[in-house]
């Protein structure tokens, strides 16, 4: 089975840990209009390249929805079809947040589970792991700044993150392209809210506004982390509530040594164009 867009779509494209899953529940928020979403997000909004789901089950599902489609995927823009009645939303993040987030993840993370979903062994640890299987967290951050490797095969090193994001940055002046940021949600989530629901054309009673708004929150999101989280109900996570662990930025500082922020800045200087980065660390596009 094939995959079609349609009229009206809307694609959250994003690198891990970026805000994917914030941006997804706020499009369910705009389409149903109300909180009490008729059924889990992932099945309200499938993951286009998901693994643990085969690609024929995610496509079926996506051609029996009848309401406006809302489609997660991390692949980059450049990925997906260029289609005029899609609207892509690409969401980004400052890297250094991503990286903790994504550690974080990594030992929240089933890796028997998965492995036996995709039919791969569970990877073996390193020799610098942690418990869970990850390296400790002084090693993880400075492999994931130096990891120079194709960005088609290392998507969530910083360079594969700046690469990605550069994809959406190069086509940020396109009708159908809109820039979230986390920052920005995080800081002005009902104007956010408001200005994505204008460019998705979408009309929301005054009345609506304040209980939408509220069911965005982080905490709120927290507390239905069973129906929000991408787990698919198969047991991926260890806790579900873990998967939404703050909701702010700044998470990096007190974690990047002054050697690592050293690196870092030489290496965004490098590999991100000057207006790309300010707005991954800053918001406010």
């Amino acid at each position: 089975m094939g995959f079609a867009f349609r009229d009206g779509d809307i694609v959250i494209s994003a690198p891990s840990k970026s805000g994917t899953t914030w941006t997804q529940m706020i499009c369910a928020l705009l389409v149903f209009q109300d909180p009490n979403l008729p059924a889990p997000l992932t099945t309200l909004s499938p993951w286009l390249d998901m693994r643990v789901r085969s690609a024929d089950e995610v496509h079926a599902r996506l051609a029996k929805q009848t309401h406006r489609r809302f489609i997660k995927t991390h692949t980059p823009l450049d990925g997906l079809p260029n289609d005029d009645r899609v609207t892509y939303l690409a969401v980004g993040r400052d890297p250094r947040d991503v990286v903790i987030s994504l550690r974080h993840q990594g030992s929240n993370l089933r890796r028997d589970v998965i492995g036996r979903l995709v039919g791969e062994a569970e990877p073996a640890a390193d020799g610098q792991s942690a418990p869970d299987g990850l390296p400790d967290e002084r090693a993880y951050i400075r492999r994931w700044l130096s990891n120079d490797e194709s960005p088609l095969a290392h998507l969530d090193s910083l360079r594969g993150v700046l690469w990605q994001q550069d994809r959406a940055w190069s086509r940020r002046h396109q009708a159908n392209v809109v820039l979230v940021h986390y920052a920005d949600l995080a800081g002005d989530l009902e104007r956010q809210m408001r200005q994505l629901a204008d460019r998705l054309q979408i009309a929301v009673p005054e009345s609506r506004w304040p209980v939408l708004v509220a069911a965005a929150g982080f905490d709120r999101m927290r507390q239905r982390s069973v129906d929000l989280a991408p787990d698919e109900r198969l047991g991926i996570m260890r806790d579900t509530r873990s998967f939404f662990r703050a909701g702010a930025s700044g998470s990096w500082r007190g974690v990047f040594d002054d050697d690592d922020l050293a690196s870092y800045g030489e290496r965004v200087a490098a590999l991100a164009d000057p207006d790309l980065a300010r707005w991954l660390h800053h918001g406010g596009a």
